[in-house]
């Protein structure tokens, strides 16, 4: 007798087959309200997460705390001593962003579930977000740089504490332009097969 086969969500496999995040310059007004936010949000926290520690939270980002953002990675940038043209590239991610979500993970003390495995969950709350945003018609970006792991940025910016960092600013707004395109790993040369 063979094996049944799963009837599948073709309509999800297809989204998942072509799906492609949309440059956060390429972003504008409108951004999703917190009524269109929150099922992103909700969809973003059914991610794998052993143990069931939620090792990840969400700062919701609108546009004042993005200008704050940005200007603290001018002044920070400067401290630090990075190049002016990267400088002024993170700070302009914040402040022309119409939105943005960063995903904190925030691990958890666990004798069972070691600290790397609440980060991946929290990268995969990251995934979870960007997919139900590009789902839902809008379009999403998924970036860090520097400031996600500098710790004045952290506490001064984001008002973090000393074991959270964070796994992704999911930048949301509207496309303006469709992305050709880009290449797409070969999966002959990274997939191997054993019986």
């Amino acid at each position: 007798m063979p094996t049944p086969t799963p009837a599948p969500h073709q309509d999800a496999l297809d989204f998942l087959l072509t799906r492609r995040s949309r440059p956060h310059k390429t972003l504008t007004l409108p951004a999703p309200d917190k009524t269109a936010l929150m099922p992103l949000l909700t969809a973003a926290a059914r991610t794998p997460d052993h143990g069931k520690l939620e090792p990840w939270r969400f700062i919701v980002l609108g546009p004042d705390a993005l200008q704050n953002l940005g200007r603290l990675a001018r002044s920070r940038g400067v401290e630090l001593g990075h190049d002016p043209d990267q400088i002024e590239k993170i700070a302009t991610m914040f402040e022309r962003a119409p939105l943005s979500v960063a995903v904190i993970a925030s691990p958890k003390p666990s004798e069972k579930i070691p600290e790397i495995e609440q980060t991946l969950s929290a990268g995969a709350a990251c995934l979870g977000l960007l997919n139900a945003a590009l789902a839902a018609g809008w379009g999403a970006n998924w970036l860090t740089g520097w400031p996600a792991y500098d710790r004045v940025m952290l506490t001064s910016g984001l008002n973090l504490g000393p074991h959270e960092f964070v796994a992704g600013f999911i930048h949301l707004g509207t496309e303006t332009s469709k992305p050709p395109e880009r290449p797409r790993p070969d999966l002959e040369a990274i997939t191997e097969w054993r019986a």
